[in-house]
């Protein structure tokens, strides 16, 4: 298993409020962390880097590959429970974080499952002959697809696009969604923020995915993004067997 990963501001942002983490377990699993933080530059970047932080070192704290998938997922949701709970007394203590929050996308792979943990709009995608998006986005452009009112094309520009209805430290308590999938030998799983998926073409994904050097596929999938307009950070993390 390798694993990559990569953040770029965009060409229209002057700061960058995304995060990430990607690492092996002691025992060759390997987990990730994706985050695209909101509420102002100041408290856009904190609450991402606070989520990854303290999801990170959760996860590495508590983790025992004597776990099985059910002791796992309790896991990543104790751990995005406990960001979520920093990240709201942050932003009630201090007023200039006030309002902040972020999305998050966690997933473990390990023995041929690929555990996720998420809630927002970034995304999870599992690659090989095809790309098909495995998370639900948490926004009102998805809900209004789902009862019919906008279809796919007028859902890309529509003005509500950006406004997501779950995220991370915005209320005291979260429930994020949860599922798990196989994963095989030379398929890939990619998470990454909207900075890339607003930007870049699922059918475009999976073509620069199967095409490109594995140490290369991160930097040419933001170079994509940039080249088609850039109006976000980019981040993106690619789990490949």
């Amino acid at each position: 298993m390798i694993a990559f990963s990569g953040t770029d501001t965009g060409n229209s942002r002057e700061t960058n409020q995304d995060a990430c983490f990607v690492d092996m377990l002691y025992d060759k699993s390997c987990f990730a962390v994706v985050c695209d933080g909101m509420g102002g530059a100041n408290g856009g970047n904190i609450a991402s880097s606070m989520a990854v932080k303290t999801i990170a070192e959760y996860i590495n704290n508590s983790y025992s590959s004597k776990m099985n998938k059910y002791s796992l997922m309790d896991m990543m949701k104790s751990a995005l429970l406990s960001a979520n709970l920093k990240i709201f007394d942050e932003s009630k203590k201090n007023p200039l974080y006030s309002g902040m929050g972020t999305t998050v996308v966690v997933a473990i792979v390990r023995n041929g499952l690929a555990l996720i943990c998420y809630a927002g709009d970034s995304r999870a995608y599992l690659i090989n002959n095809d790309i098909v998006q495995l998370t639900k986005d948490h926004s009102v452009v998805q809900t209004l697809l789902e009862d019919g009112t906008l279809t796919k094309e007028e859902a890309k520009n529509h003005p509500k696009k950006n406004i997501i209805t779950k995220a991370l430290g915005v209320e005291e308590t979260l429930i994020p969604d949860m599922f798990e999938l196989p994963i095989e030998l030379n398929d890939s799983l990619l998470i990454c923020t909207d900075g890339l998926s607003n930007y870049v073409e699922s059918d475009e994904i999976l073509r620069i995915v199967k095409s490109s050097q594995k140490e290369d596929i991160i930097q040419n999938l933001i170079d994509k993004a940039n080249e088609n307009g850039g109006g976000d950070n980019i981040t993106a993390v690619i789990i490949k067997l």
